[in-house]
């Protein structure tokens, strides 16, 4: 029964419902709001916690009013939340807080980036479109089609939009608003 509470728990992670508690007491309030996916893929990632224990954990700490569900699904501390971050927190090992927090913050840089930065794989008889869009102010300032040979490079053109699309955006606008030179005009009379 003892594997159950420690399956998927790297050595050095949290076994302990307490711990886990006090551990998303303070990434609520260290990161947050937060919703309940980022915390679970942050957490899970690094295999700091079990999946059980976690969602215990968290069903603990609001029954318990550590923390509260925005309307927006995002949970935010409390002040007796903010109590247990602040007194407890520094029992915790700290590779287990950095760790935690860092693969928090990267989730939650991936979700910003990913609602500005959208792109979308579409597959129609084995041809692999990559659409790519940067959304401003309700609507797209930039859209880019491509075609790609296979699913994996698909992936990666979108993996890669998502993190990178406000350096490409910025960089075709540079390409293209450059003065012309002679050699990037057409020639007289043809148009």
């Amino acid at each position: 029964m003892a594997e159950a509470f420690t399956a998927g728990v790297k050595p050095g992670g949290l076994t302990d419902n307490t711990q886990i508690r006090i551990l998303l007491c303070y990434l609520v309030k260290t990161a947050g709001p937060v919703s309940r996916d980022t915390l679970q893929g942050a957490l899970l990632q690094e295999q700091l916690v079990n999946y059980f224990e976690f969602s215990d954990s968290l069903a603990d700490v609001e029954k318990q009013q550590l923390v509260t569900l925005g309307e927006d699904a995002q949970y935010n501390i409390t002040p007796k939340g903010a109590t247990v971050a602040d007194t407890l927190a520094y029992d915790l090992p700290r590779t287990v807080r950095e760790s935690a927090i860092r693969a928090v913050m990267q989730i939650q840089r991936w979700r910003h980036k990913a609602a500005m930065n959208r792109a979308r794989i579409e597959e129609n008889d084995g041809a692999y479109e990559v659409w790519c869009a940067i959304g401003d102010m309700g609507s797209d300032v930039f859209r880019l089609q491509l075609a790609m040979p296979d699913s994996l490079t698909a992936e990666t053109i979108k993996n890669n939009f998502t993190a990178h699309g406000s350096e490409i955006y910025a960089q075709v606008m540079d390409l293209l608003t450059q003065p012309s030179t002679e050699d990037d005009r057409p020639p007289e009379g043809l148009l």
